[in-house]
């Protein structure tokens, strides 16, 4: 006799099993590129802070200043590069054992840029 009783139960289970091996994938991925997203903004400002005082619009370093707006939004400046009124700054975020990094260049725009 050919009994088909507890299949469903079978398919059910198999189903819930395979979504849970997929979320447990992507979470971390999602959580990585979160974390590069914010890596990407504290870049950003930091650059933008150095700028400000590379060109004399804010007192002191721009590397100091570079680095305390990173610490401020969660990252560390790995690398800081001033050119004149030009900053450029890498930062990182350590997530799940990786270091996420992320870099940004500011400054005033190049002559003949109206």
């Amino acid at each position: 006799m050919n009994d088909d009783r507890g299949s469903g139960s079978l398919l059910a289970v198999s189903i819930v099993a395979a979504m849970l091996a997929l979320a447990s994938l992507l979470l971390p991925l999602s959580i990585v590129l979160s974390a590069k997203h914010r890596a990407a903004g504290a870049a950003d400002a930091a650059a933008l802070g150095a700028a400000d005082v590379a060109v004399g619009a804010l007192p002191g370093i721009p590397c100091d200043s570079a680095a305390a707006v990173a610490r401020a939004n969660g990252a560390a400046l790995s690398a800081c590069r001033v050119d004149g009124a030009v900053v450029t700054v890498r930062v990182v975020i350590l997530v799940l054992g990786f270091d996420v990094r992320a870099s940004a260049t500011a400054g005033p725009p190049p002559s003949g840029v109206n």
